[in-house]
């Protein structure tokens, strides 16, 4: 790494989530940040390129799931919709002791975030190419993760559905949401009491100094999803439950 990067603004803004880094794990982040680039210009994986932004935009702001989940322990998690490897790939690198699955429909974005597994010598990470409806129907991963998290643009009703099935009963599931959701909570409440989940808390909250507005859902899985869901390839995103 030839660029020497100032970290200064963002190890502050961790320090307010109370989470410090090593200096390890601060060179990871700036090889996955460089890797990013690199990889940004012969396929689409962000619009959000410049230094300081992915690193409040991207990295913070998948970090700040400590604001709904304690992540001690070695907890096993799955990134439903992880895209370039967010927030899932960062939450690896600042919670080693995370048993992590990243999860996209898009294979060239798998071959990314094997080759920063990989360059950043990363142990329990997999990065797998599929789709939610289908790997929730195998036995090895479904209802056998105890923090499922998703970033991806869809609403509740359908997010449920994608991430639900993932969750063990007393798990979670975390949603990230980047706008006010009394009424898509509101939408949600049959598709969430169908699948099996509950809502138990919301954390609204700007990211450090900016204004950036985050909310996270923090839902409890307490019954089992019924075996039908979730429904076949496609129908989710078209008819939300």
């Amino acid at each position: 790494m030839e660029k020497d990067y100032s970290t200064d603004s963002f190890l502050n803004d961790l320090r307010e989530f109370h989470i410090v880094l090593n200096e390890k794990q601060i060179q990871q982040f700036l090889c996955y940040y460089e890797m990013l680039v690199e990889w940004n210009q012969m396929m689409n994986l962000t619009a959000i390129t410049e230094y300081e932004d992915v690193l409040k935009k991207h990295f913070v702001d998948s970090l700040s799931l400590v604001k709904a989940v304690d992540l001690a322990g070695n907890l096993k998690l799955i990134d439903v919709g992880t895209g370039a490897g967010f927030p899932g790939l960062a939450l690896k690198i600042a919670f080693p002791g995370l048993k992590v699955t990243l999860l996209d429909t898009l294979n060239k974005r798998v071959q990314f975030l094997n080759e920063v597994i990989d360059r950043l010598n990363l142990g329990e990470v997999e990065a797998i190419h599929g789709r939610a409806e289908d790997l929730a129907r195998d036995k090895d991963f479904r209802e056998s993760y105890d923090i499922c998290v998703s970033r991806a643009v869809a609403n509740l009703s359908t997010l449920a559905e994608y991430c639900l099935p993932f969750v063990r009963l007393g798990g979670s599931f975390v949603p990230y949401k980047s706008e006010k959701i009394s009424q898509e909570l509101a939408s949600a409440e049959n598709a969430l009491s169908l699948l099996g989940g509950k809502v138990s808390d919301q954390k609204a909250f700007y990211l450090p100094g900016s204004d950036i507005y985050r909310c996270l859902i923090l839902i409890e899985k307490d019954r089992r999803t019924p075996e039908k869901y979730p429904r076949k390839a496609g129908i989710p995103g078209r008819m939300p439950l």
